[in-house]
């Protein structure tokens, strides 16, 4: 099975942007014990400054879609989405490797 990647694009008002990477850093976090998250990165733009863009790699699509289901994801979920004002897949990716990427498929 593939590796599953995505890269997302984030909105909010500029006044909420740092709330809203608090909440995604937050979730950052709670991926740590995920050994199918290897990597979830929150970044905030330098020239929107009301977007956040997240990157995640997973084993499969099939765990990413799972760890949208655990209560710790669905309450951050709860506290973020006030303060969305848009999201966008930016795309979709099939990690090969490279740093922080396992070699194992």
């Amino acid at each position: 099975m593939n590796k599953f990647g995505l890269f997302g694009k984030f909105t909010t008002k500029e006044a909420d942007r740092d709330r809203l990477v608090a909440i995604l850093l937050e979730a950052a976090e709670s991926m740590k014990d995920l050994e199918e998250c290897e990597v979830y990165i929150v970044s905030a733009s330098e020239d929107e400054p009301n977007a956040v863009y997240v990157y995640e790699v997973w084993a499969d699509e099939s765990t990413h879609q799972a760890s949208l289901t655990l209560e710790s994801t669905q309450t951050l979920i709860k506290h973020a989405k006030p303060i969305i004002t848009g999201m966008e897949r930016i795309c979709t990716l099939e990690p090969k490797g490279g740093k922080g990427i396992s070699s194992h498929s």
